[in-house]
């Protein structure tokens, strides 16, 4: 196909969680509980401590992996906890299976992640996928033959469409969408890091 115009849509029906059967945008997220206003002193340092995260650049984590870092939600539903353990409540819940999230700080089996949409919490990491995956940011996406603007537009992606991450090459970077591989900027969608190298 040679134009945008002609391109497939790879709107809703891309999404892995819809919320009703229009368009409307996928919610990836639902308030489960609040934590209690009410709690003591010594949980709040506790996680004061727990969350604090380097805001430098990639640092190793107990894990040896570097933090930050982009993984994937491996289920399509995943309790985000106030704290690095079962016995924290748990805040909100993600419900879409290959969302990429990115992991700010560790603390034994648990990872606080933090989403497009600057939720952050504690996840399990046996709920967390090291394949990368992207969320298409802003507005209407073209899918590109080639690494290029002037390349044949394969598919139209919408905001909110979840995809995999194959590579990266400068400016652009190679995604699977439903089936269809292709090239987006990199600007065009959240998941890396603006210099990051992926292979």
């Amino acid at each position: 196909m040679s134009s945008l115009a002609s391109a497939l849509d790879l709107g809703c029906g891309a999404s892995l969680k819809r919320m009703d059967a229009g368009c409307a945008r996928s919610e990836t997220l639902t308030r489960q509980a609040r934590i209690p206003r009410f709690l003591t002193l010594g949980l709040w340092l506790g996680l004061v401590l727990l969350q604090a995260a380097p805001s430098g650049g990639a640092a190793a984590a107990e894990s040896g992996l570097p933090i930050p870092r982009f993984v994937t939600l491996r289920s399509d539903k995943v309790n985000v906890r106030a704290g690095p353990g079962a016995q924290y409540p748990v805040e909100w819940v993600f419900e879409r299976r290959g969302m990429p999230v990115e992991v700010i700080a560790e603390h034994d089996n648990y990872r606080k992640v933090r989403d497009v949409e600057g939720t952050v919490g504690w996840v399990h990491q046996n709920l967390l996928s090291s394949r990368r995956g992207v969320i298409v940011s802003g507005a209407i996406r073209a899918l590109r033959r080639e690494p290029s603007d002037g390349s044949p537009a394969l598919a139209r992606l919408e905001p909110d469409v979840i995809g995999r991450l194959l590579e990266c090459r400068d400016a652009w970077c190679r995604v699977e969408v439903n089936g269809y591989r292709g090239w987006i900027k990199r600007t065009e969608f959240w998941g890396v890091y603006p210099d990051e190298k992926v292979e």
